[in-house]
């Protein structure tokens, strides 16, 4: 949606245009409020300082969070990210191999924000199955 205006704007990552961050927290609360129910929103945040805004945003949008960690081991992740061959990932799949390293120096803050499932053992749908256990 912003990639034409991110053309524009010299950030290296989407992340780092403070509009991105309220605009994820704006989408949410307009999807909420035309859908109702629970929305589930499926991103990587390795900064801390991004991560705060969009928590506190959320709180003031009333909508209560659940934040869920998925981790696995290093080998997995690379392994995973290189077995991903769906279109969408071609571009993608750099840009996820380069993040290794941030991931790896977020993962205190990570821990202390979110709740962690370890996926190293387990696939796509049993992580489904573990976060779904946690919320219900």
């Amino acid at each position: 949606m912003l990639r034409h205006v991110l053309d524009s704007v010299p950030v290296k990552n989407f992340q780092d245009w403070p509009p991105w961050r309220s605009l994820v927290v704006e989408t949410a609360a307009q999807v909420l409020d035309y859908l109702g129910g629970t929305l589930v929103v499926v991103q990587s945040v390795l900064v801390e300082g991004y991560w705060a805004e969009i928590r506190d945003g959320l709180g003031r949008a009333g909508i209560p969070v659940r934040h869920f960690v998925l981790h696995a081991d290093r080998e997995v992740m690379v392994r995973r990210i290189e077995a991903d061959d769906s279109l969408e990932s071609g571009g993608a799949r750099q840009w996820r191999l380069d993040h290794l390293a941030a991931y790896e120096g977020a993962r205190a803050w990570l821990g202390r924000e979110g709740e962690v499932v370890d996926t190293t053992r387990v696939g796509a749908p049993e992580a489904a199955r573990l976060i779904a256990s946690r919320v219900s």
